[in-house]
């Protein structure tokens, strides 16, 4: 039986998908964050309060768990990637916990509607509501969920649960904010690739595509991973080939760093150049 309010919001939440099959399709990509929209419609002042439904809660549920997975494949990301590449070791790992983190926030009732700038906060009473409270400066995703899930009194004495205070050097967003955007960290190993056959037969096909447009990766396809890797791939190309046009061969520093030091033998950034018809450029 719940012993508090929390206990009973989650259990209601979960309530909808007691006889659900784990083998059945999963609601689609974005799902809880459309039905919120639809339910509060155009916001109106600070705050407005409506009631949500059964199924609603159900997509807290669902959208907590599916939160939840991504750590679990985060953190494996990170575990495999320790000495390979301690950078993204980093950053998948603070991934790891930050969706955990969401995940928990989640079951509490928030949610963040990003392009209507609203929090989501639902209360249980009957029948249940939900605020959509305006967001304020201080209100960003890697801040609000974490003191979020802090502030509940059943995490509060907890010390794995932190507020995430990115201004304290001792923190995972701080650490996370390093690794992503601090310059001449400057800790990189020589490369071992996990499966060098299979990294190097993947290198080789996107170095020999033929395009014939911009492959922008694509919400609608994700996980659009070819894309992302074969524009990846290509700016990474563009650059060490404007850095060559615009310094020759006088310059010692991009000489020795234009080949990365232990970088794999086969990655030669090698492109064949795309051929772009008429038609495609006038629509640029």
């Amino acid at each position: 039986m719940p012993t508090d309010t929390t206990d009973q919001q989650i259990e209601v939440m979960f309530s909808g998908l007691r006889r659900k099959s784990a083998t059945k399709t999963s609601p689609k990509p974005g799902a809880l964050a459309e039905k919120l929209r639809s339910i509060i419609g155009k916001p109106q002042g600070a705050t407005s309060t409506v009631s949500i439904d059964s199924a609603t809660l159900s997509l807290f549920a669902s959208a907590s768990v599916e939160m939840w997975h991504r750590s679990v494949h985060s953190f494996l990301v990170s575990a495999s990637l320790t000495k390979a590449s301690p950078l993204w070791a980093s950053v998948s790992g603070y991934y790891s916990s930050h969706y955990s983190i969401r995940a928990f926030a989640h079951l509490l009732g928030y949610f963040q509607l990003w392009n209507e700038k609203r929090i989501i906060k639902v209360e249980a009473s009957s029948p249940y509501i939900c605020h959509a409270i305006k967001k304020n400066g201080g209100d960003r995703e890697h801040k609000f969920y974490w003191k979020t899930v802090k502030n509940h009194n059943r995490f509060v004495n907890d010390p794995f649960f932190t507020t995430n205070d990115d201004q304290k050097p001792q923190s995972d967003s701080a650490h996370r904010s390093k690794a992503n955007y601090v310059d001449h960290i400057d800790q990189f190993p020589t490369f071992r690739a996990l499966d060098e056959a299979y990294l190097k037969k993947r290198v080789e096909n996107i170095a020999s595509m033929e395009l014939l447009d911009v492959p922008i990766p694509n919400t609608e396809s994700y996980p659009d991973t070819e894309n992302v890797q074969v524009i990846a791939y290509h700016r990474m190309v563009k650059f060490r080939k404007f850095v060559d046009e615009v310094l020759g061969v006088t310059n010692a520093f991009w000489n020795t760093h234009r080949k990365p030091e232990g970088s794999p033998s086969f990655l030669d950034f090698q492109i064949i150049e795309p051929k772009f018809t008429s038609a495609y450029m006038e629509q640029l």
